[in-house]
């Protein structure tokens, strides 16, 4: 799909996602967020798609929204940013998000609602909107709970970005490369992610989101009931015969 905002590209079980609006710093204007939509649609529902992967072109992951837009009139059918945040939170499929610059405002729900950030060295997560006389719902809602208090306040307070070596200290970022590594290091994780039973890796994304707000005997019952639905399929079959044949597995995704 080559939309007008947003590359979209299924190869062997991977959906990569671009954003590609360089120049106008990837900015989330109503086509890019109505082709994220279409895509993250597709990841969820698709049954050869196995994971996903968010880049960007250009040198600016994202801008955040875009403030120069004119605001069309809300017909119902392209989600919001918050909403679009909740849908990416809520796809059970692994999201390796792949930061090769700055990362901005509404940016950030790109890589909180990932589930693998990798970032350049010239890369950063920030929320400027106070220098604009405005608030944020990704900084507040996600950095502020990702992150010690301080450390979160200090750089929403000030609209100061983060560097992609502090995101890694703070443990926001799983790996920090070289800008020309980006790519390479976001299909380095994902073919390892990709040697595992994807049902069961699903499984265990989908225990822990949905465990994420509950008592702890609530999300061990949970945990177990999904992890008994995993034991029925065919993938959990073949990976125990596989294991007693002493060869590699060989996944169906059902």
């Amino acid at each position: 799909m080559q939309g007008e905002a947003v590359l979209y590209e299924v190869r062997e079980h991977v959906a990569w996602i671009t954003l590609n609006r360089p120049e106008k710093r990837n900015a989330i204007n109503r086509a890019m967020r109505k082709e994220v939509q279409e895509a993250y649609q597709d990841v969820n529902s698709n049954p050869d798609i196995w994971l996903a992967v968010i880049g960007a072109n250009g040198e600016v992951f994202c801008s955040g929204k875009d403030l120069l837009e004119t605001q069309p009139e809300d017909d119902g059918e392209v989600m919001s940013n918050d909403e679009l945040y909740l849908f990416q939170r809520h796809i059970y499929k692994p999201i390796i998000c792949a930061i090769n610059g700055p990362c901005y405002a509404q940016g950030g729900g790109f890589a909180f609602n990932s589930d693998i950030v990798l970032m350049s060295e010239r890369a950063s997560l920030g929320w400027p909107q106070v220098k604009r006389g405005i608030s944020s719902v990704s900084g507040p809602t996600l950095c502020a709970q990702s992150i010690p208090w301080v450390q979160a306040m200090a750089y929403l307070m000030r609209g100061k970005p983060i560097p992609a070596s502090e995101c890694f200290r703070f443990g926001i970022a799983n790996e920090v490369v070289a800008p020309d590594d980006l790519i390479p290091a976001a299909e380095r994780w994902a073919a390892e992610i990709l040697e595992n039973a994807p049902l069961a890796v699903r499984a265990i994304k989908e225990a822990a989101r949905r465990g994420e707000h509950l008592p702890f005997v609530d999300r061990m019952y949970m945990a177990r009931d999904v992890a008994d639905r995993i034991l029925q399929s065919e993938d959990s079959k073949e990976g125990i015969l596989a294991f007693k044949e002493k060869r590699p597995p060989r996944w169906q995704g059902r």
